[in-house]
């Protein structure tokens, strides 16, 4: 036997396992990459019930982010855009848990919960979709759906039973070893379902669970996200495009790649507003724009952090271009760039700043001086004498400062160009009581900053009573 069939699970005299605790992440990447006479090799290496078993492998197969992270976890929760693979991760799981090495061999899981948005989904996606458990399990161990019990059971009596998030009573009872959620974050009453699928979560020697999802902002992810027994794996919708159509990824790219949508439904992030945000991420995608003005003045804003080693805040460096027509209260402004650093020394970012300044052509480069008084504006001048610079000091409050500038989103008078996901990130987190993310809103200071210079400033000297001579 070769060392291949080994490491496929092979046995001598068995039949092999085809679902394991664990194995190669990147095997099919490896033969995919191999010329054809190693492939051949390798295929012809394996014996009969090897080579049967291979499609099957999922270990073999699987992506990085399909495969359960190691660790003594409850929950292991799959974040992904549409797409990427979840619901396959979902049903491998299943089958590592109550598959044995032989079809009728006990696994580690006897009795498990599938739980879906409604029973109709769970049933037409977790068991009898593309990617679900029937269509995944290999011939010899093919669960029986038995539909009037909507239950699952395997050659060697495991089962699965499915229930619905419309109805969190049918859990109170039943018991578990293993679980799997699927779309936790549509469903519709997800507290009460998940607090009850917990209290039944309670077979075994250490009974888990997974939780494949896209993300959404609600409290029952970001509770369970904020535990320590939670692992996560997450992955894009491009993750998984050899198994998508090559027109689906350019069109849906194309049509929601700069929108929040995007960000959620295929990048698979969890977009967070907090409570009484001055910003938010709905409103944000509104002023989106596709292209840069012409004749604008640019403006570049920077907040210096007060250190330059690994553990320092970013350097917020903030680009942003100011349409002067008209009075100074009806100009308008479209924010360029987020060219901010992160960890860099005094000369890093006075290095990125300046390059920013030169890249797009700016008029003007300000820059908070609170912390490094005349040392930044010392240090820009050595830096680059030909950017023209003019420090500002803050006398109020992140929120003070920021209200007015939120306002000015408030009348379309600011839009972004593209995505500016970290910046916008930072934005969606100033609340009336204060920055509610963690470290320091530097990106935000730094557009605060631009928008006061190119927008506020003016109007307001705009309004100021005038001596006329006669």
């Amino acid at each position: 036997m070769t060392q291949e069939a080994r490491d496929l699970g092979e046995a001598e005299g068995d039949s092999p396992s085809t679902s394991r605790p664990r194995g190669p992440r990147s095997s099919s990447d490896w033969l995919a990459c191999a010329g054809p006479e190693v492939t051949e090799r390798f295929l012809a290496s394996l014996s009969d019930p090897a080579l049967a078993a291979l499609p099957y492998l999922f270990e073999f197969w699987a992506l990085p982010h399909q495969l359960p992270p190691e660790g003594d976890w409850l929950t292991w929760i799959v974040l992904g855009g549409r797409g990427a693979g979840k619901t396959r991760a979902g049903a491998e799981w299943v089958r590592s848990m109550v598959e044995g090495p032989t079809p009728g061999a006990p696994g580690r899981a006897r009795r498990v919960a599938l739980v879906g948005e409604t029973y109709d989904q769970a049933l037409a996606v977790m068991v009898k979709g593309e990617s679900g458990l029937l269509a995944c399990s290999p011939p010899d161990r093919v669960p029986k759906w038995i539909a009037g019990e909507r239950r699952l059971e395997w050659p060697n009596g495991a089962e699965a039973r499915l229930y619905s998030a419309h109805d969190p009573e049918a859990l109170r009872g039943p018991q578990f070893d293993a679980a799997w959620a699927d779309e936790l974050a549509k469903w519709p009453r997800a507290q009460e379902t998940w607090d009850m699928l917990q209290f039944g979560l309670r077979l075994g020697q250490h009974p888990r669970q997974v939780v494949t999802t896209t993300p959404r902002n609600v409290g029952v992810l970001k509770g369970i996200l904020a535990r320590d027994s939670t692992v996560v794996t997450q992955a894009a919708t491009e993750a998984n495009r050899a198994f998508l159509a090559p027109s689906f990824l350019r069109e849906i790219r194309a049509r929601y790649g700069n929108q929040r949508l995007g960000r959620q439904e295929l990048d698979g992030e969890l977009l967070e507003d907090a409570e009484d945000a001055l910003w938010t991420r709905s409103a944000i995608d509104a002023l989106r724009v596709t292209e840069a003005p012409e004749g604008a003045r640019v403006i570049v804003a920077v907040d210096p952090p007060v250190t330059g080693h690994a553990g320092s805040d970013a350097c917020g460096i903030v680009v942003v271009a100011v349409v002067e027509r008209g009075a100074p209260h009806d100009w308008t402004a479209v924010v360029l760039e987020d060219a901010s650093v992160a960890s860099a020394s005094p000369t890093a970012w006075a290095e990125a700043a300046a390059a920013a300044y030169h890249r797009h052509g700016a008029a003007r480069m300000v820059a908070e001086v609170n912390q490094g008084g005349d040392l930044v504006g010392t240090l820009m001048r050595q830096v680059d004498p030909h950017v023209n610079f003019r420090p500002v000091r803050a006398s109020k409050g992140k929120t003070a400062r920021a209200e007015p500038v939120a306002a000015l989103y408030e009348q379309g008078r600011v839009r972004h160009l593209g995505v500016l996901g970290a910046l916008e990130d930072e934005m969606c987190l100033l609340t009336l009581r204060g920055y509610e993310g963690t470290g320091s809103p530097d990106r935000l200071d730094a557009l605060v900053w631009a928008v006061t210079e190119g927008l506020l400033l003016p109007a307001a000297a705009s309004l100021r009573p005038r001596v006329r001579g006669l």
